[in-house]
């Protein structure tokens, strides 16, 4: 296979963070527990380089059940007390929390009958929205979807995080013009 000869300019910091950029990032996720799996490791990444985040993304699958909502969801103090030790993950205690409260607000959400990616995917039109070159941070649509998501029982997913969450599963493309995954 060839090599791409320009990426994103944020791809080329590593070969783990080329390989991210061209086998996931901006790619369209819509199964719902990738979704879910996704969301908690960027609600990790806040205030962290998203680097950090993929060099631990083993670690999170081991700490975290391999992101399993209904087994986080039964997560204890005591298992906080675990995490809170793991050097494989973020050691963040209201991090490890919210996402333990985040997997009881996913199973809320289906056991209510909404399912998930359908809902997420609905609040964009269905379909990847084209960015315009601009390199943003958030939009209107990631606050008003972190307020969604605020209102369902979910945390640390502020505007700012769901919006590199968005780009992530492929709900934005903000994709350069210069990059070869660029589509017109």
């Amino acid at each position: 296979m060839n090599t791409p000869t320009c990426r994103c300019t944020w791809a080329d910091s590593s070969p783990l963070m080329a390989a991210y950029h061209d086998d996931e990032w901006g790619v369209p996720e819509r199964d719902s527990r990738k979704l879910w799996e996704k969301l908690v490791l960027d609600s990790f990444q806040a205030g962290l380089s998203w680097s950090i985040i993929l060099r631990k993304r083993e670690g999170f699958r081991a700490a975290f059940a391999q992101f399993d909502p209904e087994a986080v969801a039964r997560f204890t103090p005591a298992d906080v007390d675990r995490l809170m030790q793991d050097p494989g993950i973020v050691r963040s205690r209201a991090k490890i929390e919210a996402t333990i409260g985040n997997a009881q607000a996913y199973l809320a959400m289906q056991a209510a009958g909404v399912d998930f990616s359908t809902w997420l995917w609905g609040l964009v039109g269905g379909t990847p929205i084209k960015g315009n070159g601009v390199v943003l941070t958030q939009s209107p649509l990631s606050a008003d979807i972190s307020k969604a998501l605020k209102k369902r029982g979910f945390k640390f997913v502020g505007a700012v995080t769901i919006y590199a969450w968005m780009q992530a599963v492929g709900m934005v493309d903000d994709h350069s013009q210069q990059c070869f995954k660029y589509q017109s």
